[in-house]
């Protein structure tokens, strides 16, 4: 009997079905661009330098801004024993943290609120949030911590949601910190099968438009209080993601430079995925890292995603506040 052979297109074509297959499990598989992700220090030597680079940070922040969403910085005339960094939500603004930093303020810190890149307009359904990129977030975070190192002897960060991502990220890279709180960090969201969420955010930054979405369908332009965007963009969300996934990246090489780190998680949460910030806390922790802990908000305090801010329906800050001060005061 003459065996039957495989001629070469046939051979090709499964060469081509096997590549493809290949690129597939890749692109679904392995976060893409981290590599361009880099911090790149630049930290004040002096208090009057970082208030200078206040000044510089305000003084891009003039007409189209909202009042209420400009560069915060709460200073006692020098620097202070403790400067603490708060980082705003990705659709929010600084007002979201100015009652938390009051507080601080009134107990002694030198306190940094900066508008994230791209937030704060006064027209809230400006589309420019919808460029926020990793790259962005990162130099962000490096700007930020640089400024506090002339605002205080001790530095801590804390941030919400994509803030508490971007706070993340400084925690591996930055020795200076001496405490990160990351509050309801995006490691991941909730709406997105951690399983599918390499593959739906290497589409959302490389292969679809980019697309805005309602906060609340219903409400649409009506919905949250006037410093917030109604909208978040698909690519500016993934971007979060994708910084996330750096900082994931560079923990399984070395352990975080910050000298403790807390995770804060809100177990009634229905935006981001705990899960995933908790498996950044084990990265860290196998890493090596000496001091990263974790306190939880029950649900049945049925707190929401941003339990920052007082205009937030169903706030309670009463019950959030003392517990982040309490937090934070450990550095």
């Amino acid at each position: 009997m003459t065996p039957v052979g495989v001629g070469w297109p046939a051979v090709l074509l499964i060469f081509c079905l096997l590549l493809l297959l290949t690129a597939a499990a890749v692109f679904a598989l392995r976060p893409m661009g981290l590599a361009q992700i880099v911090s790149r220090p630049r930290p004040s030597s002096e208090y009057d330098e970082s208030v200078q680079r206040v000044a510089a940070l305000q003084a891009q922040e003039g007409e189209g801004y909202h009042p209420g969403c400009v560069t915060q910085l709460l200073t006692h005339g020098a620097k202070s024993p403790r400067a603490v960094v708060l980082v705003h939500g990705y659709t929010n603004c600084p007002q979201q943290f100015i009652p938390l930093g009051r507080q601080l303020y009134d107990l002694g810190d030198n306190v940094l609120i900066a508008r994230m890149p791209r937030a704060g307009r006064a027209d809230r359904m400006s589309a420019e949030h919808g460029g926020l990129t990793a790259a962005e977030m990162a130099a962000y975070a490096d700007e930020v911590v640089d400024i506090a190192t002339g605002l205080g002897e001790r530095i801590v960060m804390a941030g919400l949601s994509g803030g508490g991502t971007i706070t993340a990220w400084a925690a591996q890279h930055r020795p200076e910190l001496d405490r990160a709180v990351l509050i309801a960090p995006a490691f991941g969201y909730a709406q997105v099968p951690a399983a599918l969420t390499v593959g739906a955010m290497n589409a959302a930054l490389r292969l679809l438009p980019n697309f805005f979405i309602w906060w609340d369908p219903a409400l649409k332009e009506n919905w949250g209080a006037p410093h917030t965007y109604p909208r978040i963009s698909s690519r500016a969300v993934m971007s979060v993601l994708r910084l996330a996934f750096a900082t994931r990246a560079r923990a399984a090489q070395h352990p975080p430079a910050a000298g403790s780190i807390v995770l804060v998680i809100n177990a009634n949460d229905d935006k981001v995925d705990n899960a995933a910030a908790r498996r950044m806390v084990q990265a860290w922790r196998a890493s090596g890292a000496p001091d990263v802990t974790v306190y939880e908000f029950p649900a049945e305090l049925k707190l929401h995603h941003d339990l920052i801010d007082p205009s937030e329906p169903d706030a309670h800050p009463e019950l959030v506040y003392p517990k982040l001060l309490e937090l934070l005061d450990k550095a």
